[in-house]
């Protein structure tokens, strides 16, 4: 009976025949191996150069993008307050949010 492998996480460097080898990536799925592989050919790099280049460039747009909504969002903030800043400014001095006289005081019906 073969020995059980366990496999888990290191965080620290492996060794094989005494050379760090740094972190490792297993990547399980055929069609990512077919297209780093590929991207390599393409670049002449090496797969981890290629995949760690792809892998940067995703990040960077991805972190672009969400600073782009964050923008978008405190635009969208300033604009609505700027409204609501405009309404105030036009508002007779009269106006209440008190809806009290639409009630009768005994029932708490509309009157």
């Amino acid at each position: 009976m073969p020995a059980k492998v366990t496999y888990f996480y290191h965080p620290q460097a492996v060794f094989y025949h005494g050379v760090a080898m740094g972190m490792q990536l297993n990547i399980k799925s055929d069609e990512a191996y077919r297209m780093a592989s590929q991207l390599a050919a393409l670049t002449g790099e090496s797969l981890t150069a290629a995949v760690t280049e792809a892998l940067r460039e995703r990040l960077e747009r991805q972190n672009g993008e969400r600073e782009a909504r964050e923008r978008d969002k405190a635009a969208l903030r300033a604009h609505l307050m700027e409204i609501a800043a405009d309404i105030r400014a036009n508002m007779d001095d009269g106006v209440s949010s008190d809806h009290g006289w639409l009630y009768n005081d005994e029932t708490g019906l509309p009157k």
